[in-house]
């Protein structure tokens, strides 16, 4: 890894940490810097996963005094979404990386049409109504989310919580405190899968995770002063440039 390519990942992570605190998407710039620099997809994937990580865990930390009232109801919903994410993982392991490079692109359009919408697909506030977890289209509809959660992860964010408003109870802070807490686990077994599986790039990770917790500090400033459809219409344009480029290299 040259100098150059280190300053392209801090950046692409510095990026991708404002994105996040401003309009959420950040995975499609550190798996796009990776990809632009030649990383394996698979490598590029499982890496990106574990820069993200830190940041589920402040979001998560953010809605804690929500996450006290609700964590034992949700109990059923983490082993879901744990059992979920390791068949995710492993099923991406089960794959070479020309394979799995002929579906980066379609996953890409996926996520980025599912980014796109996402204001659309937020859960309707339900003030007043405890938030109720456990009931089986819920748990069917978690581990569906946690098995894409696994294998790819970008969009994982705006579909959980879209299932979430469906499916469960409870105003939108309470569907969005427990989409964090079920990132968290999900996001923790597809690394240690990834890591068992020897397809994690430490270097480029490294240097990313710094940059993407320096970037979400500094983007609640700037989530003040940025119109977030800006940034989201940014995140569209990346995630659609990356299907491109994949489409083109296949």
């Amino acid at each position: 890894m040259t100098f150059i390519d280190a300053a392209i990942l801090f950046v692409a992570g510095l990026l991708s940490g404002i994105v996040n605190a401003v309009a959420g998407g950040g995975t499609f710039l550190t798996f796009g810097a990776m990809s632009v620099l030649g990383i394996p997809p698979i490598s590029a994937n499982a890496t990106s996963s574990i820069t993200q990580f830190p940041g589920y865990i402040t979001s998560t930390l953010a809605y804690w005094n929500d996450i006290r009232a609700i964590w034992r109801s949700a109990l059923l919903l983490c082993i879901v979404s744990a059992i979920g994410a390791l068949g995710g993982a492993l099923l991406l392991l089960a794959l070479d990386n020309p394979s799995f490079r002929v579906m980066v692109p379609w996953l890409l359009i996926a996520a980025t049409a599912l980014f796109a919408a996402g204001p659309w697909l937020k859960p309707k506030p339900k003030p007043g109504q405890p938030a109720a977890v456990g009931i089986v289209p819920g748990a069917l509809m978690q581990f569906a989310t946690a098995i894409y959660g696994g294998f790819f992860g970008a969009g994982m964010g705006v579909m959980m919580l879209a299932t979430l408003g469906l499916t469960q109870s409870g105003d939108y802070h309470r569907l969005n405190a427990l989409k964090n807490m079920f990132s968290i686990v999900i996001a923790a077994v597809a690394i240690l899968i990834f890591v068992s599986g020897g397809v994690v790039s430490w270097p480029q990770a490294i240097v990313m995770i710094p940059a993407v917790a320096v970037g979400g500090y500094v983007g609640v400033w700037i989530a003040k002063r940025v119109p977030q459809n800006a940034v989201r219409g940014f995140v569209i344009a990346v995630g659609l440039f990356l299907a491109a480029y994949y489409f083109l290299k296949a």
